[in-house]
């Protein structure tokens, strides 16, 4: 029998997961339920299709674009990115800033249905978790509005390190949070090339496909299988 090689060794057992935050544990209400809480006056269906179109196609402005450039590196910075966007669209330009404070009150932020329990999993089996977020704020209130803080011991804010993922920094940095090896961590989110960035920093990765409505079940159940609890 051929003998088994350093290569051919079977890899870390996961003894962490670091998990993205919007797209991945939580989701925003719907910009249609947002416009609505922050205008003053009623909008009916027409009027918010209208406006929803709008702020989609105004993705597209130079001064929208430009502005969404390293908008995670700083508060300023995720600030000035997103009332560019929503003042881009002149009926939403007076409530800019309005809608800019739900993005931190977290009481627009909704938990997957999933979220919960696949944390309680993780946690009751040992393993260590860690949240790695390209965010303009501190997202410990949110986690902790909605009775989730307490299963994360590491926290890390693209904001407070002045740089975005894929950047390695950030993923070593809740390893060593953790006390894990990157080869034992596992990066959890739902963008390919800034969440499976993390493969580039000797993390694994898994990458949630998009779409998910707020409040559904997101398929965290994958993540109790791949750190070897089932």
């Amino acid at each position: 029998m051929r003998a088994t090689t350093a290569s051919e060794d079977p890899p870390a057992a996961v003894r962490a997961v670091l998990f993205d935050f919007s797209g991945t544990l939580f989701q925003i209400g719907t910009y249609a339920d947002r416009i609505r809480a922050a205008l003053p006056q009623p909008v009916d269906d027409t009027a918010m299709d209208l406006l929803l179109g709008q702020l989609e196609a105004r993705l597209s402005d130079p001064a929208v674009i430009e502005a969404q450039r390293a908008r995670d590196v700083s508060s300023k910075a995720h600030r000035h990115a997103f009332t560019t966007w929503y003042a881009s669209v002149p009926e939403l330009a007076p409530v800019a800033e309005t809608l800019y404070a739900q993005l931190k009150a977290p009481e627009h932020w909704v938990p997957y249905a999933d979220a919960e329990s696949t944390l309680s999993r993780l946690a009751l089996g040992g393993v260590a978790l860690g949240v790695v977020s390209d965010v303009g704020w501190d997202l410990r209130p949110t986690f902790a509005h909605h009775h989730l803080d307490h299963y994360f011991s590491a926290w890390v804010h693209s904001y407070e390190h002045h740089t975005e993922k894929p950047d390695p920094l950030l993923f070593h940095h809740a390893c060593r949070e953790l006390g894990v090896e990157p080869a034992a961590a596992l990066m959890v989110g739902d963008h390919p090339a800034k969440d499976g960035g993390a493969a580039a920093a000797g993390l694994r990765s898994y990458v949630l496909p998009a779409g998910a409505t707020p409040g559904s079940y997101r398929g965290l159940e994958a993540v109790v299988q791949l750190a070897g609890l089932i």
